[in-house]
């Protein structure tokens, strides 16, 4: 059985799973029908609602203190909510469709409203999706707006840009690398650039093609670009624009560097590969097993500062390629630099050795991070992405406090 209860100007669907008298008596005694009743009044009072239905139970030969009659009166109480006549200081057990203390009102008097609380700082940031096009070509993109921008009017925020491995994506890399949570901490923007399909079978970056690894061409100036609009659209601190990847995206991100020194102040490369590794597919495929770099120096005249990650086990991209990283960026160098090395075991287990190659001053020019056992994977990143090796030394938390070290 079906029937709608009326109450103020709110109507109630309530199922009943077959027709009981007390039921009905019930209902006509709310609805007026009963003939012990009156008519409602055009407007109640709460105290009128409440004695209303004390007697049209009484009147069905329930209480509302049985199993029976509170669960009816948990839907008359639903209905009196929906009018806005109900007091949140009703009997608890009525509201749950459960019998009340004896003696407890219905009903009680509606109080003064209580003051809106104060929303709640959002957890999170915003991540957003973006696009552009130019003349070197259109791009796909996403942004992560860390907490707290918007309520640093004033501030300029560093901006990292983070280039995923083949067949990733940035929602992909991002959950992996978790570098939205630490631009959070930080303060820091974070922009996620998406290689197409179209561009490459396995969306990997094409930093072994000759077009691709020289200023205003290419992927290259395509993502320089977009580093440029991000500037422009939210509060970016020019002189402190990073990027980083990984496999494919390192290897880019290396390129970058050496390419648009004047707009990236710093690089972090993770299985990558060294500047001019390749000039094609097949060289690519040698240079990825080990092959010596075509070029053993890089295209920047003062070598932008780099921090390199690579796992010792890697299959698919050669240690000795993110050496070669390291060689090219030493051999740049014109000023003497420290070196220090440290080593150490991550808290998920893996063991790693750090050489540090500082300016005289201290800061750090040059990381070379390498990872026992590590393959060919994020360290420290989490399970919720590709390509991630949880054990490993946290390369995010590494790669960002390098970079804040460093402004173009």
């Amino acid at each position: 059985m079906a029937v709608m209860l009326h109450c103020s100007n709110i109507a109630v669907n309530v199922a009943f799973p077959r027709p009981r008298p007390a039921i009905l008596k019930l209902l006509d005694h709310l609805l007026g029908r009963h003939k012990t009743v009156q008519p409602p009044q055009p407007t109640l009072s709460t105290a009128r609602i409440a004695t209303i239905i004390d007697d049209a139970l009484a009147a069905a030969g329930l209480d509302r203190n049985s199993p029976q009659g509170g669960g009816i009166a948990a839907v008359i109480d639903d209905a009196l909510t929906r009018a806005g006549l109900r007091n949140p200081g009703i009997a608890p057990g009525i509201a749950h469709g459960t019998a009340a203390s004896p003696g407890a009102p219905l009903v009680r008097a509606i109080p003064e409203a209580a003051p809106p609380a104060t929303p709640a700082a959002p957890a999170h940031g915003q991540f957003l999706s973006r696009s552009l096009a130019c003349d070197a070509g259109t791009l796909a993109y996403k942004v992560y707006v860390p907490v707290g921008y918007d309520a640093e009017p004033a501030q300029r925020f560093p901006l990292v840009v983070m280039l995923h491995g083949c067949t990733q994506s940035p929602d992909d890399f991002a959950a992996g690398t978790r570098m939205n949570a630490l631009a959070d901490q930080h303060g820091v923007l974070v922009a996620y650039p998406a290689q197409s399909a179209n561009a490459n079978g396995s969306r990997c970056w094409n930093w072994f093609r000759p077009q691709d690894q020289v200023r205003g061409r290419g992927e290259p100036a395509l993502i320089a670009e977009m580093a440029a609009q991000v500037g422009a659209q939210y509060r970016v601190d020019t002189a402190r624009i990073y990027v980083a990847g990984l496999s494919a995206g390192g290897a880019m991100a290396v390129i970058l560097g050496e390419t648009y020194p004047d707009v990236f102040a710093a690089v972090g490369a993770h299985s990558g590969l060294p500047y001019r590794a390749a000039h094609d597919v097949g060289s690519a495929f040698a240079a990825m097993k080990g092959g010596a770099a075509r070029n053993a120096h890089g295209g920047a005249q003062a070598p932008v500062p780099t921090i390199v990650f690579h796992g010792d086990r890697d299959t698919t991209v050669a240690a000795a390629n993110g050496a070669a990283i390291v060689a090219q960026r030493v051999s740049a160098t014109a000023a003497a630099l420290d070196t220090s090395e440290h080593a150490g075991t991550a808290s998920g287990g893996r063991s790693y050795a750090c050489t540090r190659y500082a300016e005289p001053s201290g800061r750090s020019l040059i990381e070379d991070w390498r990872v026992q056992g590590g393959g060919h994977a994020w360290m420290g990143g989490s399970a919720s992405g590709t390509y991630t090796d949880p054990q490993g030394p946290d390369a995010s938390v590494e790669m960002l406090r390098f970079f804040l070290q460093h402004t173009r």
